[in-house]
C-alpha cells in the first residue's frame, strides 16, 4: 500500500502531476495542480483508489488534513474521488470541516458536483466523524479553525459539567440549528446550550 511518494515533478496536467522517483514515474490526481512547479522536488501523501471499470488511481495530498478530508468525502455513499478533489480545490480543509460542523449546507452545495441534497447528506453522515477528529485533537491552522475550536470547546465544557455524550450531541445539534453560520460568541453558545439542556430535564 502506498503511503507517500517523494521525488521530482516531471509533468503537470490540468488535474494531475507525474512524480519521478526510483526510476519510475507515478501519475497522481491532485486538487490544485497549479500550486506545484515542474522540475521541483516534492513529497505527497498518497491514497490508492480502485475502480472496477478503470482499475487503480493514485491521489496525492500535500498534508495529512487534506487526505483526511478527502477520505471523509469518499466515505459518504454516492460520493467518489472526483467530488473529493472538487471540494479540496474549492474549499480549504478547515472551511469544509467547519461547514459540516455548523451544518452550513449553502457552503457545501456551492462546490461543483454537490447540490443541496448531497450537502445535507454529507452533513448527516460526516458530522459525528468530524466531531471525533476534533475530540482527537485535530488542529486546523487555517480558515475555519476558530469555528471548529469553538464547537470543540463548547463540547468540552458540557462534558466537564457531567453531561452525557448523547446529551452533548443533542445540545450541539440544537446549537448548530440555531446559531450555525452566525457569529455567535462562545458565551452565547454555552448559555444557549445550558438553557436547552435545562428545559429537557
Amino acid at each position: 500500500m502506498f503511503s507517500y511518494l517523494e521525488g521530482k515533478i516531471v509533468s503537470i496536467e490540468s488535474q494531475s502531476l507525474t512524480i519521478q522517483t526510483g526510476g519510475m514515474g507515478f501519475t497522481l490526481q491532485v486538487a490544485s495542480p497549479e500550486h506545484f512547479q515542474k522540475n521541483t522536488e516534492t513529497k505527497l501523501l498518497v491514497y490508492l483508489h480502485w475502480n472496477q471499470e478503470n482499475g487503480p488511481s493514485l491521489f496525492g495530498f500535500s498534508s495529512e488534513l487534506e487526505k483526511k478530508v478527502f477520505l471523509l468525502v469518499v466515505s459518504c455513499s454516492g460520493m467518489g474521488p472526483k467530488i473529493g478533489l472538487a471540494l479540496l480545490s474549492q474549499l480549504t480543509p478547515g472551511a469544509f470541516l467547519a461547514a459540516v460542523q455548523e451544518g452550513n449546507h449553502k457552503a457545501l452545495s456551492a462546490v461543483t458536483g454537490i447540490g443541496p441534497k448531497k450537502a445535507e447528506q454529507m452533513v448527516v453522515q460526516l458530522r459525528s466523524k468530524v466531531a471525533k477528529l476534533l475530540d482527537e485533537g485535530l488542529v486546523v491552522a487555517e480558515t475555519g479553525a476558530v469555528a471548529l475550536e469553538q464547537w470543540k470547546n463548547v463540547s468540552q465544557v458540557l462534558k466537564s459539567l457531567n453531561y452525557s455524550r448523547a446529551e452533548i450531541d443533542t445540545a450541539l445539534a440544537h446549537l448548530r440549528k440555531e446559531h450555525g453560520g452566525t457569529n455567535a460568541s462562545f458565551d452565547q453558545l454555552i448559555r444557549s446550550g445550558l438553557s436547552f439542556l435545562a428545559k429537557r430535564v
